[in-house]
């Protein structure tokens, strides 16, 4: 069995709301990118005009870190040189520091550090716990809208493996490695389905409904994490992806693989919504979470 790799192997994740903190008070602070999202209900640029950490910059998760919807899915990967202008516009410099946020469930955070490591620049972390952290702890807010100074980041797509419909039903067959549903137990069991036209996951797949590994967007210790996926079936090195209903969930399941040691853990971006976009694809119901 491998060794699990260390954190420290796939740069620093998470950061804590003191110490991002202090790192805001320095000559050259990280750049700040707020993306609070909500799957339905009011949009996360009215949140950040409420307010917001100070000097952070508005992305839009939908708008300028994913693609347009459609056969790929809800969120599909952006295009490249779409993606380079809206950080660039963010302020985003190549090998600079960057700091994500969202509300506090950090799934749109998961989703903007996993975008941003895709993309090539892995000098990425999630503030822990979100806003709601850093709002209980006391620190300044603003509502001031900044103008950051244009970066030069240059997106180069691949850098974190993906999985596409094929390669996902490969996992998810194959004798060694596993495919983690992490959707909640009744939509993956196909008992209900309050998104997507058709109710069920891919057959093979496992399901560990996010609560498995986070709670409120705050991730145990490593070795809690290598306990919760390793019972899902995520042993040594064998292949491991996660999927869910459109690539934003699933990234965090990611986020948390690689606080757990396996930074070749892939997303399947397109996740179940791109999968039942074709109705040549086979569908599974029933089980239990865990199986």
């Amino acid at each position: 069995m491998a060794e699990p790799v260390p954190t420290s192997a796939t740069v620093e994740l998470l950061v804590e709301p003191d110490r991002l903190a202090a790192e805001l008070d320095r000559a050259d602070p990280p750049v700040l990118l707020d993306v609070r999202w909500r799957l339905a209900g009011p949009p996360g640029r009215d949140d950040y005009a409420a307010g917001h950490l100070p000097g952070a910059v508005f992305v839009d998760l939908d708008t300028e870190l994913c693609g347009p919807p459609g056969a790929a899915g809800r969120h599909p990967l952006p295009d490249p040189a779409s993606l380079q202008a809206a950080l660039r516009a963010a302020g985003v410099r190549a090998g600079h520091p960057v700091v994500v946020y969202d509300g506090g469930d950090g799934m749109s955070a998961a989703r903007a550090w996993w975008t941003l490591r895709w993309a090539g620049h892995r000098a990425v972390r999630v503030l822990h716990g979100g806003w709601p952290a850093w709002t209980a702890a006391g620190l300044p807010v603003d509502t001031a809208t900044p103008e950051p100074v244009p970066g030069d980041v240059t997106v180069t797509p691949g850098a974190l493996p993906v999985l596409d419909a094929a390669g996902a039903a490969r996992l998810a067959a194959a004798d060694a490695g596993v495919l983690l549903d992490v959707r909640a137990a009744p939509r993956y069991r196909g008992e209900t389905e309050p998104v997507d036209p058709v109710a069920g996951h891919v057959p093979g797949a496992v399901n560990l409904p996010a609560p498995g590994y986070v709670t409120q967007g705050r991730f145990p210790a490593a070795e809690a994490l290598r306990e919760r996926f390793g019972a899902a079936g995520v042993a040594g090195d064998a292949p491991v992806g996660a999927y869910c209903g459109s690539g934003v969930t699933a990234a965090q399941a990611v986020l948390a693989l690689h606080l757990a040691g396996r930074p070749d853990a892939a997303l399947y971006v397109g996740s179940w919504s791109e999968w039942v976009a074709d109705p040549d694809r086979p569908v599974a119901t029933g089980g239990a979470a865990g199986q």
